[in-house]
């Protein structure tokens, strides 16, 4: 194949015939915005009816009042009013710091590819149409169409200004995420948070665990601490209580719905009469009781409510024998604590301290754990163990990156099939298929299967973070978030392109590893058209299907109509709502960027249409994470540094696929020219990487310090007196004010001066909001304290029998019942119907009896 390549000069020499992308790319792209133009509508239609599952930020109780996005009305597309007008920061300010960094996450990918098409379009595009090559369609204005080797100087001095514009740009939001992360932990808001001043230590000797000796292992400003207990086995005796009572109510549903059904066809005239429904709903009762067999399908019929009763009374009673026998055996105590500090400067102090000689003990360690983001069963493994299941881990990441490739691999040579025709004559027919069909089968099928085959993947990824031995579901988050983009960056991108397997290409890697640049050039573009429509599909469709998110409504729908019997089912149902998985979204959008940015000088129609895919991407992100999306979890601005680390592979690969293009035209200036730019890039990325990693990992204990001293009160917090301030500290004002246009001044200081207009006083005007919830701080009883690090196994309160009240008065017969077994239950909040649904006060959760607010530790 590669001899045939070299044959024929130009794009056009892989082919015979001419470039189907055009075919191509209309096959994918009216079938596609047909189908966004339809799921639109959709949401409009469906928008106002499902508002739990389209808004639910705008009402739903599990969200603060001030953090609720304002809903002016319920009509069509009234809502777009208030979604256009809404700043990013009102999510950085009412939902969470990480999904506003992901939204200018975006933003920046938008902007790389905006500028690449500003510098590449107007001088490559030409030079490309004008190579002398005999490509045609979307081909001729590919580098492969360039013969002339002079003509190279220009691809190589735009993609030096054009990754080293990237390079700075990283580094300036990587300044600006150490800056924002620092105003963000100093407001009162975070900064009186219980996990701001606590430290979670694993691997603890025995001595440390002894309250005696806290000060001596943890020093003098450690207040109080909370051990870690193997407590599996409560665990699931937990588990199994609550879904006994779930069992419980549900039983009792039935018997309610019995009854009430039977009442009903008395008072329409279809039931058996016998007397008033008054009568036949008490002397039916015990006919109506759900029954189950003694033993298995054998046995007498006995009262399955009275069985159920007895079971969950018999499990409460082995639970709290559990607690009593685990607090009673320190012997069950393991080496992981949870110390807290007096305040949040001298908790990262101790985080940031080495207080034990041995290599194994007290580490790793973690500040700023939440108790929801703790795995359990994770933190009291032995040293050895968790770093034999870190290596487990990796080994598994690795053979699924590797073994992936059979069903990618076939997925490429789908989308490469012209490319086939020409080596193997028996199917040389696809040539004669219709250009209609021809586009469907190498545009859009494709990109389909290859979004259906890796959907799966960082799920798995999720699971085997959670095997090796993480200790909190951050930790799991990064751990995924980093091989999840590893696959993505060989599997999407690079086995695609190449159509080999990964272990082929692997082992032809480590034999000539010098042919790296050479394989790059001779198959990107190839794969170029692939990659147009696989934007295409990924901005139009996905993107639309992230708003109409058709798959939770019907989900919502089944569960809700069908599933859901009693109340309780019907209440977690309706009110869960949705979340985002940093470890997912941000590896696939920075392969995006990846592939935008290596094909940037070889098929520069590949920024446009990666900008537009990930512009509708941030637009409909936009809208969940302001409607729809609670932030789940958190990892402190750790996933946008990640992610921004792993921008550099783009600039990486491209150089060196740039290299090797220039190596096969054989043009040395320009060759020389990326090679010398391509150790520059090396150095300065290393050198970046030496002075902001320790910024990005560790906070600094000044920063922290100061808000004991007032800092509150600075005149820089004042608006408009605050960046006028930080605009008197600029060098770039100064020189240049009355010279620039402000418009132009303003972005080109924040853009060179990351150390003034992203520092952390420069940001924390930011934070600030007009109705005050700025100063707003946290308080915690001292029974929330004294539970806020136990196993949830260990506080958790046996849940309340919640019952629907029904019109016969039947729900507080069982009530009492339930009580006489030592079950405490109720009726409040939900009803049954004469048509046997339940329903209840959606719109205020208040009213339902199991609804708690969540503690913001």
């Amino acid at each position: 194949m590669e001899s045939m390549n070299d044959k024929t000069p130009g794009a056009g020499g892989h082919r015979n015939s001419g470039s189907s992308s055009f075919a191509a790319i209309a096959a994918a792209l009216i079938p596609t915005f047909i189908t966004a133009c339809f799921f639109l509508l959709a949401f409009l239609v469906l928008r106002s009816k499902y508002r739990n599952i389209y808004a639910p930020r705008t009402y739903f109780r599990t969200i603060p009042q001030k953090d609720r996005t304002p809903s002016s009305s319920h009509e069509l597309v009234s809502w777009y009013h208030d979604f256009r007008v809404l700043d990013d920061k009102f999510v950085l300010r009412h939902s969470s710091l990480e999904a506003y960094l992901f939204l200018r996450y975006l933003r920046m990918i938008i902007l790389i590819c905006g500028v690449g098409c500003l510098l590449t379009w107007p001088i490559l595009i030409p030079i490309n149409a004008n190579g002398g090559g005999s490509s045609s369609q979307l081909d001729r204005i590919s580098f492969s169409n360039v013969l002339d080797s002079k003509r190279l100087y220009a691809h190589a001095i735009i993609g030096c200004v054009f990754f080293g514009f990237i390079m700075l740009l990283i580094s300036r939001e990587r300044l600006f995420a150490v800056g924002l992360r620092q105003a963000h932990q100093k407001i009162p808001l975070n900064a009186t948070r219980l996990s701001s001043r606590v430290v979670l230590y694993l691997s603890v000797p025995p001595a440390g665990l002894r309250d005696e000796n806290l000060h001596r292992y943890f020093g003098d400003n450690a207040v109080r601490s909370w051990l870690v207990s193997n407590l599996s086995h409560l665990e699931k005796a937990v588990s199994n209580r609550d879904g006994k009572i779930d069992n419980l109510e549900g039983l009792e549903v039935k018997l309610l719905k019995n009854v009430n059904k039977e009442a009903s066809d008395s008072e329409n005239g279809h039931g058996s009469a016998r007397g008033s429904p008054e009568d036949s709903a008490s002397v039916n009762i015990d006919r109506h009781k759900p029954k189950s067999r003694s033993k298995y399908l054998f046995g007498d019929q006995i009262d399955s409510i009275a069985k159920a009763r007895e079971e969950v009374a018999s499990i409460i009673s082995d639970v709290d024998m559990v607690r009593q026998a685990d607090s009673s055996e320190p012997s069950r105590r393991t080496g992981a604590i949870f110390v807290e500090f007096k305040d949040q400067a001298s908790a990262h102090e101790a985080f940031q301290q080495v207080r034990h000689p041995s290599p194994l003990s007290l580490q790793p360690k973690y500040v700023g754990v939440q108790p929801k983001e703790v795995i359990w069963q994770n933190i009291n493994l032995e040293p050895s163990l968790r770093i034999t299941y870190s290596y487990i881990a990796v080994a598994l990441a690795v053979a699924t990156i590797i073994l992936w490739s059979i069903p990618v691999g076939i997925i490429g040579t789908i989308s490469n099939i012209n490319y086939l025709t020409d080596k193997f004559h028996f199917l040389q027919f696809i040539n004669n298929l219709p250009a209609p069909i021809l586009g469907l089968l190498t545009g859009l099928v494709p990109p389909l299967l290859l979004s259906a085959v890796v959907s799966y993947v960082p799920y798995f990824f999720q699971y085997v973070a959670k095997l090796s031995g993480q200790p909190t579901t951050t930790e799991g988050a990064k751990w995924a978030q980093t091989w999840y983009f590893a696959f993505q960056v060989v599997q999407v991108f690079l086995i695609t392109t190449f159509s080999s397997g990964a272990a082929t290409l692997a082992n032809r890697i480590a034999n000539e590893p010098t042919s790296v640049p050479t394989l790059l050039a001779k198959n990107l573009p190839k794969a170029s058209n692939f990659y147009l429509t696989y934007f295409i599909i990924q901005g139009l469709g996905t993107a639309s299907n992230n708003v109409l998110n058709y798959s939770d409504l019907l989900s919502f729908l089944f569960f809700y109509k069908v599933m859901a019997k009693t109340p309780r089912q019907k209440f977690t149902t309706y009110s869960k709502m949705k979340g985002i998985s940093w470890f997912i979204v941000y590896p696939k959008f920075t392969n995006l960027a990846v592939i935008a940015i290596a094909y940037s000088c070889i098929a520069p129609l590949v920024l446009g249409f990666a900008a537009a895919g990930i512009f509708f991407f941030y637009l409909s992100y936009r809208y969940n994470l302001l409607y729809v999306i609670q932030v789940k979890t958190e990892t402190r601005g750790e996933s946008y540094t990640r992610a921004l680390q792993h921008l550099m592979t783009g600039v990486y690969l491209a150089e060196l696929c740039l290299i090797g293009l220039f190596g096969i035209k054989a043009a040395a200036g320009p060759s020389t020219i990326m090679t010398v730019f391509l150790v520059a890039t090396a150095i300065y990325h290393i050198t970046v990487n030496k002075y902001l990693s320790p910024l990005e990992h560790y906070m600094p204990v000044d920063v922290l310090s100061e808000e004991e001293e007032g800092d509150a009160e600075r005149p820089l917090l004042a608006g408009g007196d605050g960046e006028a301030d930080v605009t008197e500290q600029s060098r770039v004002h100064k020189l240049a004010r009355g010279k620039v246009p402000t418009v132009l001044l303003d972005p080109l200081a924040a853009f060179l001066e990351p150390h003034v207009f992203a520092s952390q006083e420069a940001l924390r005007p930011w934070l600030q909001d007009p109705e005050g919830e700025y100063e707003e701080i946290n308080s915690y009883s001292d029974e929330q304290i004294q539970k806020a690090y136990m196993n949830p196994a260990v506080a958790s309160k046996t849940p309340v029998v919640w019952l629907p009240k029904d019109r016969k008065g039947l729900s507080k017969h069982e009530i009492s019942e339930n009580e006489k077994a030592g079950l405490s239950s109720t009726d409040d909040g939900a009803e049954l119907t004469p048509a046997n649904e339940i329903v209840w006060n959606c719109e205020d959760f208040t009213s339902v009896p199991i609804f708690k607010q969540g503690t913001r530790y």
